[in-house]
């Protein structure tokens, strides 16, 4: 179940969250959001919900261990992360590994690869285990002894399959104590519709012309509309994304949950790792304080750390899926982090903001073909189109047109608008109580408005993809 189907948005959130309200203490409300989110997963995933049951038990048990052990605990956490990504493993890369070794091996000894079905949301609710076993071990006090607390966190629907990544020590004190207020469920309904808009208005839209575009055959490819299939589908990546963020933002404001954000105008970014600091922040910040920093961060000198951030994007591109085009464009990444770190690519002395950013999104749109790509050479004949190859024939100018209707045109200017922090800085301008106090009314009307749009949006279109539930 996805937060943008019919289902979620008009069955089983108006009744859960109705029955929610009406339950009378936190205890009763912690157990019937176990069940709900349970139901809520077990609607796309009957049987690996057990899958999910079995690692939350195995690692509320390792937890308590980890907490009474005196002399054990880091034998305790070991053996967490052991099984916690051996399950990673198995069920998301041992086909991709095998299909590696197969790639090595004569024909005549190639190892069978298994079938196995990727769990969704899998790669999301290991790293929130992780958190917790590494947080206890961190602090004991932090151990969970009511094993309901410890599948609350892990299972909560509004963050349960594409994010965000929220860390244990972050939401520890609310499972036990959070309140539910009026203003919180305004605040929290209205930054769901702006989620739901993003994902049904403006990804949905982008993603139409990004498919056509990597549907092309190489005769039909040309430089316009190789780059236009670049653009559209970091902008369709980018609301598709940050619009689940922002549902599951809302929806655990709803709850009485506050989550950290997920995203922060990453498209105005001047740098690669301005761009890092805005993107996915709660993927970046776990590498950072459960694989950067305990390998030695920045602390062991230059080559070491080199290496430290070779190993981080390795693994944040490797985390996205089972594929060898994610660990290129996340070594891409993690490639021009260094080269400006080391101020190879010299762009303190760059004074021109535009070039910066120009820089900034050229690595962006380019590594992201890699991403979108089903294989490197496919990738790399793309992006020869973009940069080498400039061709522009009558049959991809014809093509390149045909993208153009006038709502897609307009949902491009509006992609690009909004990828800018125009609003905050609107708001920040407009600091007059009164002035606010309407603006705030305003918004409240127009996310009223969004939803009828939305709702338009669903009944009427069969192309509706959640792109970020694959990883």
């Amino acid at each position: 179940m996805v937060f943008s189907s019919s289902v979620f948005l008009f069955i089983f959130f108006p009744i859960s969250y109705a029955l929610y309200l009406i339950l009378p203490n936190i205890k009763l409300k912690n157990i019937f959001l176990v069940i709900a989110s349970l139901i809520f997963y077990a609607f796309g995933e009957p049987i690996t919900v057990f899958l999910m049951l079995f690692s939350v038990i195995v690692n509320y048990l390792l937890g308590i261990s980890i907490a009474k052990s005196k002399t054990k605990g880091k034998i305790y956490l070991i053996s967490a992360v052991v099984f916690n990504l051996t399950i990673l493993c198995i069920f998301k890369y041992l086909a991709f590994f095998i299909g590696l070794i197969n790639d090595i091996l004569p024909e005549a000894m190639c190892l069978p690869i298994p079938n196995i079905r990727l769990p969704i949301g899998i790669s999301f609710f290991t790293f929130q285990i992780l958190s917790y076993v590494i947080d206890v071990y961190k602090d004991k006090k932090l151990v969970q002894k009511n094993l309901l607390n410890v599948m609350l966190y892990i299972s909560l629907f509004p963050q349960l399959i594409a994010g965000p990544i929220v860390k244990y020590y972050d939401v520890a004190m609310q499972i036990e104590q959070r309140d539910t207020t009026v203003e919180n469920t305004a605040l929290g309904l209205r930054r769901f519709i702006i989620g739901l808009s993003k994902k049904l208005l403006i990804a949905n839209a982008m993603g139409r012309i990004a498919d056509n575009m990597f549907m092309l055959q190489d005769l039909e490819q040309s430089t316009l509309t190789c780059w236009l299939g670049g653009i559209t589908y970091t902008l369709q990546i980018y609301y598709d994304f940050s619009g689940y963020s922002d549902m599951a933002i809302g929806l655990g404001k709803m709850l009485g949950f506050s989550f950290r954000e997920n995203f922060n105008y990453p498209y105005i970014a001047e740098t690669m790792q301005d761009f890092w600091r805005r993107w996915h922040i709660s993927l970046s910040t776990w590498f950072k304080e459960y694989l950067y920093i305990p390998l030695g961060g920045n602390r062991k000198g230059k080559l070491r750390t080199a290496f430290n951030k070779i190993i981080v994007f390795f693994f944040t591109g490797l985390w996205h899926g089972a594929n060898i085009t994610f660990v290129i464009w996340g070594l891409v990444h993690g490639l021009f982090l260094m080269l400006e770190s080391y101020n190879i690519i010299p762009l303190k002395k760059i004074k021109f903001k535009p070039i910066k950013h120009l820089y900034t999104m050229t690595v962006v749109i380019s590594t992201f073909v890699i991403f979108r790509s089903d294989n490197f050479v496919f990738a790399w004949n793309y992006i020869k189109h973009m940069f080498i190859n400039f061709h522009i024939s009558s049959l991809s100018l014809s093509i390149f047109c045909e993208q153009f209707d006038a709502y897609s045109m307009f949902m491009l200017v509006i992609a690009v608008v909004f990828s800018l922090p125009i609003i905050p800085k609107v708001q920040n301008k407009l600091s007059n109580k009164k002035v606010s106090a309407a603006i705030e009314y305003v918004s409240y009307g127009f996310s009223l408005a969004m939803v009828f749009l939305c709702i338009i949006s669903l009944a009427s279109a069969s192309y509706n993809p959640f792109i970020y539930l694959q990883f």
